[in-house]
């Protein structure tokens, strides 16, 4: 696998008959990585990487993210091992607090989040190797090993989908990388990198809304809506680190709802906050991200055409990779 990757993100609404033409596609025009999420009321993440995994033949499936404590850690074991067994080199996973609101609405909101998440990873991380487990609360296994016959020969890369300071050095100690949601700025890589900290090679994905044009009043004007949650408080640690964080709370607390607050965000900063423009200007600022630390590069779709709005993005990609 290169030093960097770009990868587009499998819609969690696309309907279900374009799946595997979404990812036949993305793997035709030549994105590196394809990624699949798994939110409430939506489609699970562990069936959709099989499915895409299986209707292609290289590009590399990240699952971002499954909530931790939503399924026990010997049954992800296994289900992730099977995929690392059967797709070899082509599977990441990635684990998360999930979202509360989400997690409570079912009842799976653990008591102690980080505590949770850090045991969860470990535990993960030695079945997946073929270890035996013995782990105590918050995540409780007793001398648990899978059967050899279901160990991959290459455990997959473990990401952990956080936001928090503590979560996310908690990531740099037991994780193969982290997942940043939308929007991953250079400001919020590098300073999610700090508090990462990690003393050896760690991944770090970047998610961003993405729209593709032949200029670039046009892509912003397309990708304004796919901004719309990034007002609330969940995103903070998000917009924190950016010269116009102050601003950016101001106009949030002047607005009636995050509709208005997205309508009357000024261009400037739908530019920093999203990979929006002509395929030169979207190039030149997923160079940014790299630079900034980020190896895997994440465009999310915007717009009604999934399809549509792959191949415009794939115009963005290096010339010799796009459609290679």
């Amino acid at each position: 696998m290169s030093t960097h990757a770009q990868g587009v993100m499998l819609p969690r609404d696309v309907p279900a008959p374009l799946i595997v033409e979404f990812a036949r596609r993305a793997e035709r025009l030549g994105f590196d990585e394809l990624w699949v999420v798994e939110d409430l009321q939506f489609r699970g993440g562990i069936a959709q990487a099989g499915v895409v995994l299986t209707a292609t033949e290289r590009i590399r499936v990240g699952i971002g993210i499954l909530p931790a404590a939503v399924r026990n850690v010997a049954f992800t074991a296994m289900e992730i091992a099977t995929l690392a067994q059967l797709f070899p080199g082509r599977v990441d996973a990635g684990i998360g607090h999930g979202m509360p609101g989400f997690l409570q609405q079912v009842g799976a909101w653990p008591e102690r989040p980080l505590a949770f998440l850090r045991s969860y990873v470990t535990a993960l991380r030695g079945l997946l190797r073929g270890e035996t487990v013995d782990s105590d609360a918050p995540v409780v296994l007793n001398g648990l090993a899978l059967d050899p016959s279901a160990v991959p020969d290459v455990a997959p890369d473990l990401l952990l989908g956080v936001r928090g300071p503590r979560s996310l050095a908690a990531s740099g100690r037991v994780a193969d990388g982290t997942v940043l949601a939308e929007p991953t700025t250079p400001e919020y890589a590098r300073a999610a990198l700090e508090r990462i900290a990690a003393t050896r090679p760690h991944r770090l994905v970047a998610y961003n809304v993405a729209y593709v044009a032949d200029d670039d009043a046009t892509a912003l004007a397309a990708v304004r809506p796919g901004l719309e949650w990034i007002g609330e408080p969940d995103w903070a640690p998000h917009i924190e680190p950016l010269d116009f964080a102050a601003e950016f709370a101001a106009l949030r607390a002047d607005c009636a709802d995050r509709r208005e607050f997205v309508e009357r965000m000024p261009d400037a900063w739908v530019a920093r906050l999203a990979l929006a423009g002509s395929p030169e200007t979207v190039g030149a600022r997923v160079q940014e991200l790299f630079d900034a630390g980020v190896t895997s590069s994440v465009m999310i779709p915007t717009g009604t055409d999934a399809l549509s709005a792959l191949e415009s993005l794939a115009r963005a990609l290096p010339v010799g990779q796009s459609a290679r």
